[in-house]
This record gives C-alpha cells, sequence and structure tokens, in this order.
C-alpha cells in the first residue's frame, strides 16, 4: 500500500511552471529517487510536497495524498502537524538550514516538543539518543555546540537527527550528500538505508548522481523540465534506460575506460520554466529526434518489468556511445618537473586572550611534497579538512607557507617578494571551486577575462601589453576556445548557467598563457552532463596548450578519467602517490583503500573493504604516530608510537604506511 500518491501536480510561478504535471507513488520501506538535472524541478516538488513553497509559487493542480489524507486541501494548522511528524526533509545545504544562533541540542529538543510531547530532561536524554543513532560521537557533548562548530558530514547528520525527531513515515532527502567527501557520504547513505529499513519508513530521495541512485534506489522516476520521463525498478534501469535522456546521463558518466577519450554530452541545456511546449520537452537536445516528437506530447509507453518510458520510440533508446579520444594527452618529452614542492608547510596560529597571544597552531598543511611535470594532472584528492586547496593556495603563493620549498619550473617562489612574483604569475592560474563567488557580479564577462591580461601585461595597456582594442580581439577568440559565443562579452555573470560561468573562470585563467592550472574542485557543483562538457574541454585544452594541472578533487570517477598521477593527502600529509593506474588499481594505504570503498558504484557492487568510520582528526591537534591510526583497522602499537617514512613499491608509487603490502 503507497503511504504517498502524488497525481498530475502542477506548480506556477507566474508565468513558468517549474513543476508540469507529476505523479508518482511511494511505499512504506520503499526508496524512491527522483533522478534529474538541475532546473527540471526536482527540489521543487519536495517543497510542493510539503507546502513550503515561496510566496510566488503556487499548487494550481493535482493532489498529494499522505496516508489517505489530502495534503493540499488540509488548513495549515493541519500541515504543521503533518511537516516533522508525519513527512521530515532534510534539506540539500544544512549549513544555511540549521539556525546558527541555536545549540544543536534546542535545534532537536525544539522538534521533540512539537511532535512527540517531550520536554526537559526527558526530551534532552531523547535527542542525545537521536545524536548517537546517526552516528555523532560524544552525543550529550554535542548538543551544546553550535552548526558552525561541526563539520559538513556532522551538520548533515544533525539534520538528519531532526528529522527524525517527530519519528516520521516518510523522509525526504534533498541532495543529501552533494557537498560531502565519499566517506561521509557512505556514511550518511549506510544510515539513511538503515534506519528506513528498520523503522520501515518511506524515503523519497532526491539526486543527480547515478552511483547514489544504484546504491539506495528500488524504484527511479527521470525528471526533466518538470515532467516525469522514465519511472523504473533499480535492476531495469541500470540493465537499459530506456528515455534517450536517460541513455545520454549513463554516457556523460567519466571513468578510466574513457580515458583518453571523450565524454559523451547533452547539447543545450534543460529548457526554461517559461518555455511552452508542443510536443517533446527533450526534443531539441535529442539525436533520435522525429517530426512527431514535436507536434504532440509523447504518451507513456510500457517497456518490461514495471519499466515505462514518454517516448515515441518503439521500445529503449539506442546505446550513446562516448566520442573517440585521442589517445593520452600527457606530454612525456620534459623529464624535469614543471613544479616541485618540498616539506611544504602552513600553519595558522591559534591566538587567545587580551594580548592574542599565540597558543597553538592549525596545521592545515604539515610537510607535503610532490611533482608535476609537464603537460601531465596529477590529482590531489583527499577528505574535506585535509589541507588540499590550502596546499594549491600556498604553491601559488597566495598563501604564503610556513616552511618548505615550491618550485615553477626551476624557479624557488617561497623566497620571492610579491613585486618578484609578479612576472611569474602569468605562468600559474587557479580556478576556485564557486565560480560565482570567484567572479565579480559588477563586472562584464569581457571585463573579467581582459583584467588578468591588463595585470599582467600579456595582452592590455597596463604594461605595455596593447590597447584595450587589442585586449577585447583577443577575449572574443578566448570565450570561443572554452566553447561560448564571443557576442556574450557584454553579459554580466548572473546571466550564465553554473557550467558557463566555470568556463568564464577557466577562460579567465587561460587568458595570461599559463603553462600551470590549479583546478580547485572545478566540477564538484556541476550535473553529470556538466560535468563532461568541462571535462572535456579541459582535456582538449591540456592535448592543444600542453597545460599541466593540478586537479584537486574527492570525486574518484574524474580522477580515473583526467588524471595521469594521484596523490592521496590525509590531515596536511601525503600519505600515498603514484600512477593513476597505481593508486587506483592497486591501492597500499588503508586510507587509499578505504576511500575507494566509499565510492558508490553504478553497477551496485559493494566493496569489501570496512568503510571509514568518525571524521578526520583537527588538524589544531593531530593525533601523535601515525595521523591515519585512530581511525585504521591494521593499526598498532608501533603506528601510534611515530610517524611511517616512505616505501616505494614502484617505480612511482610511495606510501607512507608500516602496514602497506
Amino acid at each position: 500500500m503507497s503511504i504517498l500518491e502524488v497525481r498530475d501536480l502542477a506548480i506556477h510561478i507566474r508565468e513558468a511552471r517549474p513543476v508540469d504535471g507529476i505523479s508518482f507513488d511511494i511505499a512504506a520501506g520503499e526508496c524512491f529517487t527522483l533522478l534529474g538535472e538541475s532546473g527540471c524541478g526536482k527540489s521543487m516538488t519536495a517543497l510542493g510536497l510539503m507546502r513550503l513553497l515561496p510566496a510566488a509559487a503556487q499548487v494550481v493542480s493535482g493532489s498529494v495524498g499522505f496516508e489517505g489524507r489530502d495534503l493540499l486541501a488540509l488548513p495549515e494548522s493541519g500541515m504543521r502537524e503533518i511537516r516533522g511528524g508525519g513527512i521530515g526533509m532534510i534539506f540539500q545545504e544544512p549549513a544555511t538550514s540549521l539556525n546558527p544562533v541555536l545549540s544543536v541540542g534546542r535545534q532537536i529538543v525544539e522538534a521533540l516538543e512539537l511532535h512527540a510531547g517531550l520536554r526537559g530532561a526527558a526530551a534532552r536524554t531523547r535527542a542525545a539518543e537521536l545524536l548517537d543513532q546517526v552516528g555523532i560521537p560524544d552525543p550529550r557533548r554535542r548538543l551544546d555546540e553550535f552548526p558552525f562548530q561541526l563539520s559538513g558530514g556532522l551538520r548533515q547528520r544533525v539534520m538528519i537527527a531532526c528529522a527524525l525527531a517527530g519519528s516520521p513515515r516518510l523522509l525526504i532527502a534533498d541532495e543529501p550528500t552533494t557537498a560531502l567527501d565519499v566517506t561521509i557520504q557512505a556514511q550518511v547513505l549506510d544510515l539513511l538505508d538503515d534506519l528506513r529499513r528498520k523503522q520501515d519508513m518511506a524515503l523519497l530521495l532526491i539526486t543527480h548522481d547515478l552511483g547514489v541512485v544504484a546504491r539506495m534506489a528500488d524504484r527511479i522516476g527521470v525528471m526533466y523540465a518538470g515532467q516525469l520521463v522514465e519511472e523504473a525498478p533499480r535492476a531495469a534501469f541500470f540493465a537499459q534506460a530506456a528515455h534517450p535522456y536517460s541513455v545520454r546521463l549513463f554516457a556523460a558518466l567519466p571513468d578510466a575506460e574513457r580515458r583518453g577519450g571523450r565524454l559523451a554530452t547533452i547539447p543545450g541545456s534543460v529548457p526554461a520554466a517559461e518555455v511552452r511546449h508542443l510536443g517533446c520537452r527533450f526534443a531539441d537536445r535529442c539525436s533520435e529526434v522525429m517530426a512527431e516528437c514535436r507536434s504532440a506530447p509523447p504518451p507513456w509507453r510500457e517497456i518490461v518489468g514495471g519499466q515505462r518510458v514518454r517516448c515515441f520510440l518503439p521500445g529503449a533508446a539506442p546505446a550513446v556511445a562516448a566520442g573517440v579520444g585521442a589517445g593520452d594527452t600527457a606530454a612525456h618529452a620534459e623529464t624535469r618537473p614543471l613544479l616541485s614542492v618540498r616539506d611544504l608547510q602552513v600553519h595558522f596560529p591559534i591566538r587567545r586572550g587580551l594580548l592574542q597571544r599565540a597558543v597553538g597552531a592549525v596545521r592545515a598543511v604539515d610537510g607535503m611534497s610532490l611533482q608535476l611535470m609537464p603537460g601531465r594532472t596529477l590529482a590531489l584528492v583527499g577528505e574535506s579538512g585535509c589541507g588540499k586547496t590550502t596546499a594549491g593556495k600556498a604553491m601559488l603563493q597566495l598563501i604564503r607557507p610556513t616552511a618548505g620549498s615550491v618550485q615553477l619550473d626551476g624557479v624557488e617562489l617561497t623566497t620571492r617578494s610579491t613585486g618578484e612574483l609578479r612576472p611569474l604569475r602569468a605562468k600559474m592560474q587557479m580556478v576556485f571551486q564557486d565560480p560565482f563567488a570567484s567572479l565579480n557580479p559588477r563586472l562584464r564577462i569581457g571585463d573579467i577575462i581582459a583584467e588578468g591580461m591588463q595585470a599582467l601585461g600579456t595582452g592590455g595597456k597596463g604594461d605595455g601589453g596593447g590597447s584595450d582594442r587589442e585586449v577585447a580581439t583577443k577575449v572574443g577568440p578566448l570565450l570561443e576556445q572554452v566553447g561560448l559565443r564571443a557576442e556574450m562579452v557584454s553579459r554580466y555573470p548572473h546571466e550564465f548557467s553554473g557550467g558557463q560561468r566555470q568556463r568564464i573562470a577557466i577562460a579567465r585563467a587561460l587568458a595570461v598563457n599559463p603553462q600551470l592550472l590549479i583546478c580547485d574542485e572545478p566540477t564538484s557543483a556541476l550535473d553529470v552532463s556538466v560535468q563532461a562538457q568541462i571535462l572535456n574541454l579541459l582535456s582538449d585544452l591540456q592535448r592543444d596548450l600542453k597545460l599541466a594541472y593540478l586537479f584537486i578533487t574527492h570525486n574518484i570517477a574524474v580522477v580515473d578519467y583526467l588524471a595521469h598521477d594521484v596523490a592521496v593527502m590525509y590531515l596536511g600529509r601525503v600519505v600515498e602517490s603514484g600512477s593513476a593506474d597505481e593508486v587506483l588499481r592497486a591501492p597500499r594505504h588503508p586510507y587509499t583503500k578505504a576511500l575507494l570503498a566509499a565510492v558508490p558504484r553504478v553497477d551496485g557492487a559493494k566493496s569489501e573493504v570496512p568503510k571509514l568510520a568518525g571524521d578526520m582528526p583537527s588538524p589544531a591537534n593531530p593525533p601523535p604516530g601515525c595521523h591515519f591510526h585512530p581511525r585504521c583497522p591494521l593499526a598498532d602499537e608501533a603506528c601510534r608510537q611515530s610517524y611511517p617514512g616512505e616505501t616505494r613499491f614502484a617505480a612511482t608509487q610511495v606510501v607512507r604506511c608500516f602496514k602497506a603490502l
């Protein structure tokens, strides 16, 4: 019996129709997954079910039945009982969903007072039990902490505890793991799966990650432009996706088999919610489009075994092959490293008291060494908080290192003054994680890209590099080089999608003709189709311009596709390094093995390596001996006493572990 029944739900925001007639059911104990790109209407659907729509949005038709009650017909007082008590919700970003001025305990107790009738010590005891249930260590102490004192993974678990406080029969999880590391993601997914099975709780999971879908879903609904276009049980969907859109999502996934080749991409983007559609909503992006696709909306077609698709094609859509690649994009002629880092340290002092005396230090980077050859890609992987971004900024001298050596093409950077570094800036550039935050919203795109050329004298009048008109003539070709149109130079950042803004950030970095690009999680917030476009672009640029990339990421699939070499970082130090094949196919360090085991796989297979428990220790108080020993199943007394030295297993594979095999 279905616990939730959604029928022809339509939500309008003035002329826009973000949700335009969606229907699905969820049974008790079942996980139903809404899958699709950003802008398809997934989150708006969830907000509509909870009646938490923004003021300008309204439900114009349809029904939402929950345990036999029509939620759309209930008064607001009735919905307050349902929210939290009957239906819980985990929002996408816990940092903005948790109240920053209330303690964790107060926020959970508030839900218990409303939905469980608990007060005082009983409520606080139950709150601690909930924190313990979601895997938060030392729960009684955490009750008195505030959200800003917790890591991203712990905040997400607090959100889950708040959602579970009312013992809901349905839990809506909106991208609950998008911003989390693979290790924390695995813990959160295991927790949700365990809770729904033990409590017979229905789960509506919203995501664009096919690996998460394969790990969690019982049934899948693929959403596109406000409508469901395919619905299927998990086994049938992953055996043979039926809709052309679903097939292209699979083809856009990066993996080792496609290294050196091009990923299949979906041309264009999801149509705006204001667009009116006479026929199939995917027609403009579909290579199998027929005349009838544009003239009438396609009907639902039953395929087999509960799988159905909204498409005129008589059966499953044909497979989409990834483009043929040009082979390995790495340059092999050079033998001297372009970037050489030795014993790099970045320590931030902890100051306290009236005189702000230093009483300790946060050891963000604590003795890191690596080399990057010209024209190659070195992936720097690890959990959030391990020091990857800080290390990247220190290599570019955006943060001054505490100690160590950084050489770019044989030139020592750490001893140079700001003025001496200025002419070297053109050789090294950085693409930041959030392009919207790193692009000046007050400047037009042309001015943003030209700014670096003028400042460094590579094409602007600032240092004799040319006139403003000459700069303008260079900006247009740069935009076209990254897949945008030259006439876009007069637009502002807010007029572009996330993928387009990332292309603009790459164009800005390329404007000064660098040899080295440090890319800090450039695809972490992008849909799989947009991610494929950016990865194709980076691969093309490396082949054409012989660029070297230091690619900072926690996405192992991207590493497998793009990287030639890999360095695994834990608590400020590199614990394993080598070629991509050595590290990803034959890992030696227990941490590397645990990272790879935590990655959700599209084939649904589970690793025999136990998943990591707990969180990374604080860099302000690292454990003695091997920093990984508190979380390592192989640790013994030697691991607790001293930090392991380097052990070389192959020409390039180096591991710091006493137990490496």
